[in-house]
């Protein structure tokens, strides 16, 4: 019990520390939670005298429902949604604000050759940089919920908290929105509406298919052997290193969900002790390091709309996903007689892939 006092204060009934909340485990976060959703329908079941007055004093609406959705919106922002989770797949770059217009983008390459010349020459070869810059323009964006005069006055009548399912179910939705953005660059209606592309598409990574070795000259991975298949995958891997002449080296492999699922599930030889997948993650030419994931996002993402791989070293030098200004709700007003809107806003700039070379795209497997 002393242990939740540090972040939870009773008196008021809030989290005052949502860091310490986070590290809790699992039991003291449930207790906590009671507690919150207890001091909340007290807080609700003190204004059951007062519903009439939702109608003529706008003042009773906003005392009921701004600590009610202090309490929503802090329980939402604590609940993560691994689906839409886009930082398991590239940094993600919050610095700025919700107001930010957007970021200039620097590269450089060195540039110079050493040479033999003559103790008396005058023609020293000079080291120097090449310096280049791109603008990247942030959209602001949005998602909010609304509630009407009706569901809070039932809420306080009956001395019940406000539902947290609409703050939830907006939250839910800009991070799909994000999620979208940063796989693909294109909005949930399937348009690049800001002429993005993302992880999956960008079009300045080198992409190519796998060998057509299979069975019948087919590069699907059921036709192949497992060695075929550790040779295409590791062909991925060491195209990074490569291609960015060593500079990069993969870190992390990115696969269709079918094809992460087949090789998790297809053995390697005859003895059926070993996957696919598991003698790929202790046996590539990236080493220990190599993180494995997976990605519905890829399914159709390569030639043809065939599957495709991603090998890539996850470092922001490479790409960096821009979110100066993360999901967050307004506070609430009165749209109309009976209708309290709380809206959401995010400020977006997309996946800026700064070193195409430091990925690789493998297809049509």
């Amino acid at each position: 019990m002393n242990a939740i006092t540090n972040f939870y204060d009773r008196a008021s009934g809030q989290i005052t520390d949502a860091a310490a909340f986070m590290v809790a485990d699992a039991a003291t976060k449930k207790h906590v939670i009671s507690l919150w959703a207890t001091d909340n329908a007290r807080h609700a079941a003190s204004f059951a005298d007062k519903v009439d007055s939702f109608l003529s004093d706008a003042q009773v609406g906003y005392a009921f429902l701004t600590p009610q959705l202090y309490r929503i919106e802090t329980e939402v922002y604590m609940i993560k949604y691994p689906s839409f989770d886009i930082g398991r797949y590239f940094p993600v770059d919050s610095s700025g604000d919700m107001w930010d217009v957007g970021t200039l983008v620097y590269s450089m390459d060195k540039v110079g050759e050493a040479a033999f010349f003559s103790g008396a020459s005058f023609d020293m070869p000079y080291a120097s940089s090449k310096m280049a810059q791109a603008t990247r323009n942030f959209h602001l964006a949005g998602i909010g919920y609304e509630w009407n005069t009706q569901e809070l006055q039932r809420s306080a009548k009956l001395g019940r908290a406000l539902s947290s399912d609409k703050a939830a179910a907006a939250d839910m939705v800009s991070q799909k929105f994000i999620y979208g953005i940063g796989m693909t660059g294109k909005n949930p209606a399937g348009v690049s509406e800001k002429g993005w592309t993302g992880f999956t598409n960008d079009a300045n990574v080198p992409a190519v298919q796998v060998a057509a070795d299979g069975t019948s000259s087919s590069r699907t991975w059921p036709a192949k052997t497992p060695e075929l298949i550790l040779r295409d995958v590791n062909a991925a891997i060491n195209a990074v290193e490569t291609n960015s002449g060593e500079v990069f080296v993969a870190d992390t492999l990115v696969l269709p969900t079918t094809a992460y699922n087949y090789i998790a599930n297809t053995m390697i030889g005859t003895s059926g002790s070993n996957s696919i997948l598991a003698f790929l993650q202790a046996n590539n030419t990236a080493g220990d390091s190599l993180t494995i994931m997976k990605s519905r996002a890829l399914e159709t993402a390569g030639t043809g709309s065939s599957r495709r791989m991603v090998a890539y070293s996850k470092n922001p030098q490479v790409m960096k996903f821009m979110l100066p200004g993360p999901h967050q709700f307004l506070p609430p007003f009165q749209k109309a007689s009976m209708v309290y809107e709380v809206g959401g806003i995010m400020n977006v700039g997309g996946l800026d892939v700064r070193v195409p070379k430091g990925m690789a795209y493998y297809d049509s497997f």
